[in-house]
This record gives structure tokens, C-alpha cells and sequence, in this order.
């Protein structure tokens, strides 16, 4: 392969280092194009500047080289870490990127005479109690904390509560509360519900099962019916959970992995075992940008689920649908992160070759509904280049749309759509200014003249079609504002509300009120047209109801200068509330303590003038 332009790959070889480490590789302009590892960077570096058999996406890779920067690490492991740091950090385009980076919930028995069980979330709120997790699904926590409620009947209210109750509340009443803020329950007996709650969620059901037959046997030779049909029916709800498992062996501890790719299409799935049962699934569908062999892939993958959280700690077993390269190294990275010495195996028999199994199934099931789905949006696009009458395929879509509650909190939304459907990460809101309120022409006028600025000045690519939810008013709007830039390639498109509003009777513009679109409901064009304007109101709306909250919840003296979080308090404190400030005079407010004469006076004419 020949010296790529500004990059000579030969003397930069002779100067690399033999040594473990990462290499970051720049494009012209000083962007990150890959980061990578290696146990000797000069080998691992020598390797992409091999002219035989290489993909072509490693050819496009290496075609944008125009510096690498190497840094050497004592170990292959510290390199593994430094690399998933960076990558999560960086976020290079030709890496294997895994977007998630959420916080997990704990179940938490609180630190009380008689504790309550919640749900927290481990950043900032770990503190005194008994923490069960992390868990990876919230609607599993969920499940699980009703479960515990109908069982075992643990109250759920804070400690402000149950300390001011004199009589039982709702949850009593439909048995979901044992009501121990009323003393409708002794201490040993709630003592023992939470003992049984807590062998649940270690994973210990069948001896809680046990431990209630024994005292449902006792209860009725005591002749105490009532207690044994209570611990009667509280068998049959575990008894009927356990049923409900489809993967229960009562043993083992896991994290499954199985990888299925296809055409730079791949697709992982995630089982989480614990106790034997099958706690979670979850599935990642993502490209491949330098069509990685699935082992590599993989590898990439796994370390980066891990490296990159500290919420999640893996499971002592780690089953693998492919080898891992490096697999001790990971290993040693995990142990070395977590202080958990995982076992990671790709071959086994049984029971784990029958979750390895339903991992596999599930990753295939995901990567075909994945490309079925982009076969249907390419479908879609397709009709409605013809239904336009374009020469070109439409590549990128754009939609507009208005969102306000009377004139209030005015925000315009821009969502984005490709041959792959939403793309989110380019969506848009603007907070809408110096309008009158619910002028919705002058709105979509100015979020198309910020938008269409940066698209005009090159900051933003150039759409093929944009969409604009509204009738007349707003597609003029946009017109003008795309004649006045000068953007007369992009194809404009009206989408009005028929008479009914009901889907299916929209009025479709094409460029100006006088061409209008008749699509049947059937269409595939249509169905794509009413996805993008209702992406485009759903993400308005959304914006407007923060934007009018975050305005409700801002105290009234915000934005008087000299007038901080403890001065507020002090006015509301003095005067008891928010009329009694703004009725003040200069002289009342001089009494606040902190409030000179000069403040007083700034105080009373900005509460005045508005």
C-alpha cells in the first residue's frame, strides 16, 4: 500500500514502540477516526498498511489516516482499560460504540425500627440499610417489589409518614401494607415477613416456601385457621412465581452473550442468570464499521459493557457464543475492576449450553426483525420519492413542528430522519423567543431561519426534504425562509390536518398551497409521512411541558441581581409567601434580614414592573 497523502506510515513504524499500549488514529482535520490496543503497537500498527486482502472499511480507514498517537501502558490490561476509556469518552466512528450509559436500581430495605422497601438508584442516594442489586431492568425491579408487597406486605411509605399516621392507609386496605405505623401487626411478625422477603430476593425461594409450610402445619394444629390460610396463600403466590420461570435451576450465576452478524449487521443479546432463573434479557443492534470477525467483535463488545460501568459488576461466569481474543487479559481486567474473578467459557454442556442456546436465538430473532425493519423504512422511501417525483433517492428527512400551551413556553422541534429511520442524535428543539404568543407562523419562521442558517454556513448537513406540520401559513414560512437563504435544492412538503384530524385524511403541499398530494391510505409514502410528523410532535410536546415545568417551579425572585437561594428565603420566610413579598413596601422589605435599602428598592421595582 502506498503512503497515504501527509502520512508516512514507513519512518512513523521505524519510531514505534514494541511495547503494550493504545494508538489513537486522527483524520486531516484532528478528529479521532479509531482507537485501539495492542500487546506490541509496532506489529499491531504494521498490520493496517498491508496491501493484501484487506476489508474495505479498514482501506477507508486507513485511506483518512493522517497521525497516530501511541501510548505505552505496562500491561495489556491497563491498555484494555485506557482503550474502553477512550472509546467511551471519544467516541471514534470506526469503533464498535455501545450507547448506554444509564444508572441501575437497587432495592433498599430502609435504616428504621420498622423499614420500608423502595426502589433507589445507585448515584448519590447509596446510604444506612440493606441494598439489594444492582438489577438491570427497572421493570423487573418493579415486578419484583409487587410481588413483595402482595406477599409479604413491608410498607412503602417514607418515615414522615408512617411516623404521623393514626389510622391505616389505602395499601391496608387492599393488602399490600401490613400497617405497622397503626401497630395492626406485632414486631416478630414483621420482623419474619422482612427475614422472608429478604431470602427472596437472595435467590432462596424454595426455603422460604419451606420455612412457610412449617408454619401454615403449625398454625393449624394451634387451630389458628386464619394465620394458616394467610401463609397458605403466600405459598401459592411463590408457588405460582416459580412456575413462571422458564429458565429455573435453582443454581448458577451468569451473564450469557451470544453474537449473530450478517452483511456489517450485528446483533448481541444478553441473558443475565441468577440463582439459575433468568432475571433479564436485553439485545444490541449495531454496525460493524470495519466488518471485524465475530470473535473481535465480540471481544470489543464485552469489554466495553464492563470497563465502561461501574454500576454492574459481571456475574462469576461469563458465557461466550464466540472465543474472546485476549480472553485472560480481560479476565485479569475484570478481576482487577470489579475484584470479581470471572470465568469466561465458550464451550459448555447442559444447562449453560441451553441458555448459550436461547441467547443465540434471541440475537438471531433481533438482527432479522432489525433488517426487516430497515427493509420496510427503505420501502417507505422509496414510495416517496416516487410519490414526488424525484430523481434522486432521498437520503435525510426533515420535520418541523410548533408546541405551546396558549402562547406559553413556545418550543419548535426538528426531528431527523435517514434510509435507517430516526436519527436521533441529530434532533433538534429551539426555545422560541420575541414572538407573540401562539403566533405559530412567526415561531416556525424563526426555528427554520436558526436551523437554516447553520445548514446555509455548512455546520449542518443539508436535507433532501423538509416536512413542515401545518397548513398554508407555515409551509409559506418555510418557503420564504428557504428562498432567502438561497436553499432552493431542498423540496418542501406541507402536512396538514384534514378536517376530521383523524390519520389518513391529511392535506399533503408540495412546494407552494396550489400543488396538493393525494396519497391513499395504504401508502407506504403516507405511513412514512405520518411517522416523521408525529416523531416531530411527540419530541415539540415533550419539549414544551419541561420547558412550561421548569417555568412553574422558578421562584418568582429568581433573576434579581443581589437576590440569592438565601436571601429568598429569608423574604418568604419574613412574609410568609409570595403575595405577601410583592405586596411589601420599601420600608417592610428593609426589615428582612440581609436586605439593605438599595436592595429593598431593586426588590419592590422589579416585582412591580412585571
Amino acid at each position: 500500500m502506498s503512503d497515504i497523502e501527509g502520512f508516512d506510515h514507513r519512518s512513523f513504524l521505524k519510531q514505534a514502540p514494541q511495547d503494550p499500549g493504545i494508538y489513537q488514529m486522527f483524520a486531516e482535520d484532528g478528529k479521532i477516526l479509531y482507537v485501539g490496543k495492542a500487546r506490541n503497537l509496532r506489529n499491531r500498527l504494521a498490520s493496517y498498511f498491508r496491501s493484501n486482502n484487506q476489508p474495505p472499511k479498514t482501506r477507508a480507514l486507513v485511506s483518512r489516516i493522517a497521525s497516530i498517537e501511541v501510548t505505552i501502558t505496562r500491561t495489556e490490561t491497563e491498555a484494555l482499560l485506557l482503550e474502553q476509556n477512550l472509546i467511551k469518552a471519544l467516541k471514534p466512528p470506526f469503533n464498535i460504540l455501545l450507547r448506554d450509559d444509564k444508572s441501575y436500581p437497587f432495592l433498599h430495605f430502609s435504616d428504621h425500627a420498622w423499614p420500608a422497601l423502595g426502589v433507589r438508584r445507585t448515584r448519590h442516594q447509596r446510604g444506612p440499610g440493606q441494598w439489594f442489586g444492582p438489577y438491570p431492568s427497572a421493570s423487573m425491579v418493579r415486578e419484583t417489589l409487587q410481588l413483595l408487597y402482595r406477599v409479604f406486605q413491608i410498607r412503602q411509605c417514607d418515615d414522615t409518614t408512617f411516623s404521623n399516621r393514626s389510622r391505616p392507609c389505602l395499601q391496608y386496605q387492599i393488602k399490600r401494607c401490613s400497617a405497622p405505623c397503626t401497630g395492626e401487626i406485632t414486631a416478630e411478625a414483621y420482623a419474619e415477613d422482612l427475614h422472608h422477603a429478604r431470602l427472596l430476593l437472595e435467590g432462596k425461594s424454595q426455603q422460604v416456601t419451606q420455612q412457610l409450610a412449617e408454619r401454615m402445619d403449625a398454625a393449624a394444629a394451634a387451630l389458628d385457621f386464619e394465620q394458616a390460610a394467610h401463609y397458605r396463600d403466600q405459598i401459592q403466590q411463590l408457588r405460582q412465581l416459580q412456575v413462571q420461570q422458564d429458565v429455573d435451576t435453582g443454581i448458577g450465576d451468569a451473564d450469557v452473550f451470544a453474537l449473530v452478524s450478517s452483511e456489517g449487521q450485528s446483533s448481541i443479546s444478553l441473558l443475565q442468570i441468577r440463582q439459575g432463573r433468568l432475571i433479564a434479557t436485553r439485545h444490541f443492534n449495531f454496525t460493524n464499521p470495519l466488518d471485524a470477525d465475530d470473535s473481535n467483535t465480540l471481544t470489543a463488545f464485552v469489554a466495553q459493557f464492563y470497563l465502561t460501568r461501574t454500576a454492574l459488576p459481571p456475574a462469576p461466569e461469563i458465557l461466550l457464543s464466540h472465543e474472546l481474543e485476549d480472553q485472560d487479559t480481560l479476565q485479569q481486567a475484570l478481576a482487577e475492576r470489579f475484584g470479581i474473578k470471572s470465568r469466561l467459557a465458550h464451550r459448555v454442556r447442559s444447562q449453560r449450553a441451553r441458555w448459550l442456546e436461547l441467547a443465540l436465538t434471541n440475537a438471531g430473532q433481533q438482527l432479522t426483525g432489525s433488517r426487516d425493519k430497515q427493509n420496510q423504512q427503505q420501502q417507505r422511501m422509496q414510495a416517496l420519492q416516487q410519490a414526488l417525483e424525484l430523481e434522486q433517492p432521498i437520503q435525510r428527512m426533515e420535520c418541523f413542528d410548533i408546541s405551546h400551551s396558549q402562547g406559553e413556553a413556545t418550543v419548535a422541534s426538528c426531528v431527523v430522519f435517514d434510509a435507517d429511520g430516526p436519527r436521533k442524535q441529530d434532533y433538534r428543539r429551539f426555545n422560541i423567543e420575541g414572538i407573540t404568543g401562539g403566533d405559530d407562523y412567526a415561531a416556525m419562521a424563526q426555528a427554520l431561519e436558526r436551523r437554516y442558517r447553520r445548514v446555509k454556513a455548512g455546520e449542518v448537513q443539508t436535507p433532501d426534504l423538509l416536512l413542515v406540520d401545518g397548513g398554508k401559513g407555515q409551509l409559506n414560512a418555510a418557503r420564504e425562509i428557504l428562498e432567502n437563504l438561497g436553499l432552493n435544492t431542498i423540496r418542501l412538503l406541507g402536512v396538514a390536518k384534514g378536517t376530521t384530524r383523524k390519520p389518513g385524511l391529511e392535506t399533503l403541499f408540495i412546494e407552494t398551497v396550489d400543488q396538493q398530494l393525494s396519497l391513499p391510505g395504504h401508502s407506504p409514502a403516507l405511513h412514512l409521512i405520518q411517522q416523521i410528523r408525529d416523531e416531530a410532535h411527540r419530541f415539540a410536546i415533550t419539549g414544551h411541558r419541561q420547558r412550561r415545568d421548569k417555568a412553574r417551579q422558578t421562584s418568582f425572585l429568581e433573576g434579581i441581581a443581589g437576590v440569592g437561594p438565601k436571601r429568598r428565603q429569608a423574604l418568604l420566610r419574613h412574609f410568609g409567601g409570595r403575595a405577601a413579598v410583592a405586596e411589601a413596601s420599601i420600608e417592610a422589605l428593609c426589615q428582612v434580614e440581609g436586605i439593605n435599602r438599595a436592595l429593598a428598592e431593586e426588590i419592590h421595582a422589579t416585582l412591580h414592573n412585571r
